[in-house]
């Protein structure tokens, strides 16, 4: 699984030209990306970067990458992150790794999305994945109440669970926050349900990302599979 993650990236990385801004996602295959995008940096390759946790700051700082901010420049040419589950519109449910808030907003800080992945996180329909919430820890209750009345609006339901740290503590985010992981099975309508969550106060970020990548390249047993969103 991990080769064919590295393969994902490395197909992905054949979209990068010198001088480009570039968004650099979170988790194991986005980490693959910026090792391999370290490599190209190293001989030669003249690219800036911002990434979308602290997690990828530092890779990217070990990887020789120079970094900037979303407030230094106004717009990034690409962003190659992975994904937890991607439909065939190229809807994608993010978050497993605990970065979504900063994750959409550098990917909607740019010109184009790329998504990597292997072929086991390509779905019919969205869902099987638990879909994470970032959440404001005050009001918790009230903010889940109004969770569930969102999922039963767009025909869903499910268990909420606040995500733990391997420490067994509540885990936090770079920016602070909670996170809710909803047991959804299938989401049937995501782009209906991704507006209801966002107008919830308590919720911050969730992870649905609706009409956000504009290409999957999913990696499997019989090659390199590349989707663009029609």
């Amino acid at each position: 699984m991990d080769d064919l993650k590295r393969q994902a990236a490395a197909r992905a990385l054949e979209a990068v030209r010198d001088g480009m801004r570039l968004g650099l996602g979170t988790g194991s295959t986005a980490k693959h990306f910026v090792e391999l995008l370290g490599e190209r940096v190293r001989a030669g390759l003249d690219v800036i970067g911002v990434p979308t946790s602290e997690v990828t700051r530092a890779d990217a700082e070990r990887c020789g990458i120079r970094l900037t901010t979303l407030d230094a420049i106004d717009r990034l040419d690409l962003t190659v992150d992975g994904a937890d589950e991607i439909d065939p519109a190229l809807n994608v449910i993010k978050g497993g790794g605990g970065a979504l808030l900063r994750e959409k907003i550098v990917a909607t800080a740019s010109d184009r999305m790329i998504v990597i992945a292997d072929e086991s996180k390509w779905v019919d329909v969205l869902g099987r994945f638990p879909l994470p919430v970032e959440v404001v820890p005050f009001g918790l209750a009230a903010t889940q109440r109004a969770m569930a009345k969102a999922f039963a609006e767009s025909g869903v339901s499910g268990q909420m669970v606040v995500r733990k740290g391997k420490d067994g503590h509540v885990f936090v985010t770079d920016g602070g926050h909670w996170i809710v992981d909803a047991h959804l099975g299938r989401i049937a309508d995501a782009a209906r349900l991704a507006g209801l969550l966002s107008v919830i106060p308590g919720v911050v970020e969730h992870g649905l990302f609706i009409g956000v990548a504009s290409t999957a390249v999913l990696a499997g047993a019989q090659g390199i599979r590349v989707v663009e969103r029609r």
